[in-house]
Parts: C-alpha cells; structure tokens; sequence
C-alpha cells in the first residue's frame, strides 16, 4: 500500500460496495444535492427530484443501471396496462431496493479479485503493464485515449474516488466511443485491443423525465423482454457466454431487459488504493473491448426516434455537429403522436391531468458528438409534453424550426449580398472569410434556442382544451426571432468602415433581409399571418 494507507497487514483486501456507500448525487424535492447509495436512490426515489452527475451522459448511464436492477428484481409491470397504472397510481420502487440489498457482498464488491463489479478481472495481469491513470475512464478527460484538449494525459497522477469512477466506469459501458485500445492484447488477443462504439454511442437516447426520480423510472420501465436474473455485475459471472478475444467478437442477442440495461460493453478494470484521508480511490486504470449486442429496433430501442438517411435507411435520431439538438424535437412529438408501440405509444395512452402550470413531463434527449473516435462534448435538451398535446407540441415544434431555418438563410443571403458590394474584387479563396464576417447566423442560432423553449412551454400551458393553442404564440415568436435577427445583422454590418460603399453594402443588406421576411415564399407567421397547415 502508498504511504497515505491507514494501519493494518499489507496483505489487507480493499472492497467497495455501491448499494451502501454513497456513490450517485441526487437533488431532493426541496433542491439539495446529496450522495446516496443504491439501495438509498430506489427506496427513496419519490423524494428526490432528479440525478445531478457530473454530465449528462453519466445521468443516462445511471438510469440505465438503476432500471436493469429494477427489471432484474421483477419491479416492472407486465403490460402497457399495467404499466399506465404504475405511473398513475405513483407505485414505489422499494421492492427493488429490498432486492437489492439481499444481493450477495461479494457480486456488489467493486473491487473484488476475480469478479469485481461490472468490470472484467482476465485484464489483471495486464494492469501493471498496460494501466494509466484515470483520465482513460472519464470520457470527457481520455478524448482519443492518449490527450484531451484540457490536457488531462493518461498517464496524469490523479486518482478518483471510488464513486466516481464507478459512475465513469458505468457511462464508459454505454457511451464508450470506438477507437484503439491502450494496450497491447498480446497475452488475450489482439481483439482486445479493438473498441466498438458502445451501445448509445451514436444515437440520441430519449428519458422520459417526471416530477421525480421515480416518476422517470417508472416512465422508462416497460413490460420486460425476458425473464428477470440476467443482470451483468461482472465479466466472470452468471451463465452468459462471454467472448473471448482472439477472434472477431460475435454480436450476442441480449437475454432480458435486465441484460440488455447492463451489458458491459466495455472490459475495464479499477486498481484501488488509500487516498491522503485513508478514503477508498481508483489510481490505475485499464480499459479493452466489450461486449457487442445483436440489438431489435422493436425490442431494444424503445426509446429510439428513427429518421431517414440520405440513402433511405431508417436509423435513430443521432447526434449532429452542424444541427442543434432542438431543431430536431419535432422528430420526438411526431413519435409519440403516432408510433403504435415502445416508450412513445405509452406516453400518448396517459390520461391528461392540470396540475398547475408546465409540462407534467419532460422528453430528454442525450448524444455524444464525437469526432470519429475523438468525443467533443455531450449534446441534450429537455421537451415538455402533456398528455394529448403530441399533435400541438409536434406542430409548434415543426413550424418553430422550419421558421428559425428560413431566417438563418435569410441572413446567408444578406450577407453574401453585403460582401459582394463591399469587396467587389475580392478573390474567390477569400470569399468564403468576407461573408463570415458580416454573416450573423453564428450568433443567431444560440440566441434563437430560449424563444424555442418558450414557444413550447407557452403551448403547454394553454393546455388541450384551447382549440388551437399554436398559432397565436408561433406568431409572437417569429416575430420576436425576426428581431432578433434583424438586430444581429446590424451589429455585423455596423463592422464595416463608414464609406459610401460600405453605406450602400449595409442598405442592400437590410433591404434584402427586409424582402425576404415579407416574401410569398415567407413562413406566414413572419407576415405576421396564421399558417393554414
């Protein structure tokens, strides 16, 4: 052991257990943020109102475990029925709590020797060799596995403690980008070297959130696929086969709900060791390929919002560099509006209830944008959605994009109007830099997210029983978005030296955006019209 490990024989076995530790950070009712242990986060879920990790994917990641132990000890209705009842009748999830507290010590030890949880002990002998340090766990910190742009090196001294990097170790199961793995495979198989993406690496994962933590557990719970009893807690336990990596991994088909929430699709390894206050840390890491899933859109993607791609496939919503999240939430109301099954057809069949003012739930959206195997930030929004107002939310939603898209092509054009007649002889290589500097979409675009949010809130809160609770609010904010980009593209134009040419350069521009808000082709809510859909 280091110099900072308390009194007691060297040989001393280190063991952590998440179900009575501390380990997940949850805000109560009344907004505080405490840590509680698992057992603690399910038997007092109806008292906290959300989770508040450190980033939005490791919140998911949590939820996902938190739903396999509740489908792996029967806390799960067995119909949509059912299902409608449990979240209308506020049932409680102690049972799962129970269950989980009977489990045995050593399938809850996060280090124990040859089945610690949710890790795979074969990388033992390799962690001397191959291990860095815990930067390689943190997605957010390991970028590439080799340097983040925040300089977190992997080889970087600083430990974590042992509920953050079982959090980590969590989020890196179902986030985990693919890429080359840092080691060198030599005594399990090359293959071990190969990452794949993880199982919600790629796609938008879609939480229906309640007013509490419960609520969005049993909103997320659905008749389960499979018997119970299949929950992963390590690589070297239960009855299911894993792979071995001296050939191409064989995608397996996930045995229940159970499986399929906590399937490891990562081997990972924790060497735990004292930190300076005798407290229980993670200081070496090792991290090689996982599991791979044969999964059924029907089965398996309950959540999933499917689009289609330029070539025609249908695929889940993904995340998008050049695309903000929120100009996509018409995809999430078109799919409770009318799909016939999963998480969305569950939403549509709950009875509408006014409790007061906002949403009853929200739709939250989660990606990881990556660039190939190098992760660049987590992408998510929350949607409000009432029971019975699919269809308002879905049309608000849609014209509210479709509008924020034509004025963003409305300042392109006024921009390149603009460059054009400020720089006539400018060259076509820099073409391209002169109509940025006079281009306002770059500041457009953020500025136009809260009038989105606001739009839809001001939808719900006039509620299913207004006959037409759209169009008055879309008009108000075009409108208000019109301004707001008409402001922008005056603050740009204003850059340009005061000159007879620069004078004329910003009254075509103006112009120009002025036709375009009053064109035929013009959304009808900037003429301050209704749209007839």
């Amino acid at each position: 052991m280091s110099e900072a490990s308390p009194p007691g024989p060297a040989e001393q076995r280190l063991s952590w257990d998440p179900r009575r530790k501390p380990c997940i950070p949850a805000v109560t009712i009344d907004g505080a943020t405490a840590y509680h242990s698992l057992c603690a986060l399910l038997a007092g879920a109806d008292e906290l109102a959300a989770l508040d990790c450190a980033s939005p994917g490791e919140n998911v990641a949590v939820i996902e475990h938190l739903l396999a132990v509740c489908f792996a000890s029967g806390t799960c209705p067995s119909s949509d029925e059912e299902w409608r009842a449990w979240v209308v009748g506020k049932r409680d999830l102690a049972s799962a709590a129970a269950w989980l507290a009977r489990q045995s010590d050593d399938s809850w030890d996060l280090f124990h020797p040859t089945a610690p949880l949710v890790q795979n002990s074969r990388l033992a002998a390799d962690l001397e060799e191959s291990g860095t340090g815990t930067a390689q766990l943190v997605i957010e910190h390991a970028g590439d596995y080799n340097q983040h742009f925040d300089h977190h090196h992997l080889e970087l001294d600083n430990p974590l403690p042992a509920a953050d990097a079982f959090r980590a170790t969590l989020t890196q199961h179902v986030y985990g980008p693919y890429g080359r793995a840092r080691m060198s495979g030599k005594r399990l198989g090359a293959k071990v070297t190969n990452l794949a993406a993880g199982r919600l690496t790629g796609r938008i994962r879609v939480v229906a959130l309640g007013q509490t933590l419960g609520e969005t557990l049993r909103l997320n719970l659905y008749p389960p696929d499979g018997p119970g009893d299949w929950l992963n807690t390590s690589w070297t336990t239960g009855v299911i086969e894993r792979r071995t990596f001296t050939e191409k991994a064989k995608p397996r088909v996930p045995r229940s709900s159970a499986d399929l929430h906590s399937t490891l699709g990562r081997s990972v390894l924790l060497r735990a060791n004292y930190g300076p206050q005798g407290q229980i840390v993670v200081d070496r890491v090792l991290i090689g390929a996982g599991e791979i899933l044969e999964l059924d859109p029907d089965r398996h993607l309950q959540d999933a919002v499917f689009s289609k791609t330029t070539n025609g496939l249908k695929k889940p919503l993904w995340p998008s560099p050049s695309r903000a999240l929120w100009q996509e939430a018409h995809a999430l109301y078109s799919a409770v509006r009318d799909d016939r099954i999963g998480l969305y057809a569950r939403l549509r069949s709950l009875p509408y209830e006014r409790t007061g003012t906002g949403a009853p739930y929200q739709l939250w959206a989660v990606g990881l944008l990556a660039n190939k195997t190098l992760p660049v930030a987590w992408t998510h929004g929350a949607y409000p959605y009432a029971p019975g107002m699919a269809a308002h939310l879905y049309r608000a939603s849609r014209r509210g994009s479709d509008i924020a898209e034509y004025i963003a092509r409305s300042l392109k054009n006024a921009a390149i109007l603009a460059a054009e007649t400020a720089f006539p002889a400018m060259r076509g290589a820099d073409e391209a830099g002169q109509v940025a500097r006079l281009d306002a979409r770059w500041a457009f675009w953020p500025a136009a997210e809260d009038p989105f949010h606001e739009l839809l809130d001001e939808v719900v809160d006039r509620g299913p029983q207004d006959d037409d609770p759209v169009s008055e609010p879309l008009v108000a904010y075009a409108l208000g978005l019109m301004t707001t980009a008409r402001t922008q593209m005056l603050q740009r134009l204003d850059t340009l030296p005061p000159n007879d040419r620069n004078h004329r350069a910003r009254a075509r521009a103006m112009w120009r955006f002025d036709e375009d808000m009053s064109d035929d082709w013009a959304p009808a809510e900037l003429r301050g019209e209704i749209a007839r859909d």
